[in-house]
């Protein structure tokens, strides 16, 4: 694991450098108007996990956008593993991978942009919720600042525009603003279980979409559910990890519209994603989901074979 006084080494424009030494135009468009796309990837046990999907929705986001990363797939996967090996990183890490239109002028016109994307890779150590929240599970909260409608932004693109996203986080904190400022580690037990961890934002007519950084599933009489992209859900590659390796221990599994009223009525709920793997969630907008979460049979089955799924699906860092 990387030493907190050591500096990171990023891949940057075909290098890997310093952390330091990486510098973005203040003309770059992915600064000036968010113009460019992103990925967020685990490793684990010195293994990439599904890196050559992750890299495919970087492409795809960015032809969607018209945005040439002027790499090959290979070139990608190579910089991803480079930048995990020059920080020595063989255990667990999250990759960050981001291509901006690159450097322009103050105009929105992307045609301004005439030379290269710029392009870096950042790996560190990452633990999204403290150990707590995995063996507690999370408090969630439904969210006034609601998704993106579908007929904007494809939500298939995995873009550097995440103020809504944000929004939502903001109206996370001000749930949080009784802890004054103290750390985590400074809390009570009680405490800690007050602790609002995620919002789910709704769409314009109410249905569940996703929460703030994560898939969304819930489990109803054995079955388990979760909204479909049409409802302007990031097809997460966790989220379809998950839906796979459901099928592959037999529990049956529907893209369905769920309502906030299928959320409080769930037997049990848990969030996805590349940073939080599975985590389950204790209760939503106050109300207790289940019998609790020790009761999360689909989720423990889930959880438990998710690993052996991830051995199976990753890439092995080169020494």
């Amino acid at each position: 694991m990387l030493d907190s006084k050591k500096e990171m080494r990023v891949y940057f424009n075909g290098e890997i450098i310093p952390e330091s030494k990486a510098k973005i135009s203040i003309f770059d468009h992915g600064v000036l108007y968010g113009d460019g796309v992103f990925e967020g990837i685990r490793s684990y046990n010195g293994a990439v996990f599904k890196l050559e999907e992750h890299t495919e929705r970087l492409f795809a986001s960015a032809r969607y956008i018209s945005l040439d990363i002027k790499m090959t797939h290979e070139d990608v996967n190579r910089a991803t593993l480079d930048t995990l090996a020059a920080n020595d990183l063989y255990e667990n890490a999250y990759i960050r991978t981001v291509v901006t239109r690159g450097e322009g002028d103050l105009g929105i016109n992307p045609a301004k942009c005439t030379g290269n994307p710029t392009i870096f890779i950042i790996a560190d150590d990452i633990a999204l919720y403290p150990r707590f929240f995995y063996e507690n599970g999370l408090r969630v909260v439904t969210l006034a600042v609601p998704q993106k409608p579908i007929s904007g932004l494809s939500p298939m693109v995995k873009s550097l525009n995440y103020l809504n996203n944000i929004l939502g986080t903001i109206q996370i904190n001000n749930y949080n603003a009784w802890t004054q400022g103290r750390s985590f580690s400074e809390l009570s037990e009680e405490e800690k279980l007050l602790i609002v961890t995620e919002g789910i934002m709704l769409s314009a007519d109410g249905h569940v979409t996703e929460a703030t950084a994560d898939n969304v599933f819930i489990v109803k009489d054995g079955v388990l559910f979760t909204p479909p992209v049409s409802e302007g859900v990031l097809e997460g590659i966790t989220r379809n990890s998950i839906l796979d390796l459901a099928s592959e221990l037999g529990i049956r599994s529907v893209e369905a519209r769920l309502s906030v009223f299928d959320l409080y009525s769930a037997n049990e709920c848990f969030l996805t994603g590349s940073a939080a793997e599975l985590v389950a969630v204790r209760d939503i907008d106050g109300r207790r989901i289940g019998n609790g979460i020790e009761s999360f049979d689909v989720y423990g089955r889930l959880r438990a074979a998710f690993p052996e799924y991830v051995s199976r699906h990753s890439t092995p860092v080169p020494k």
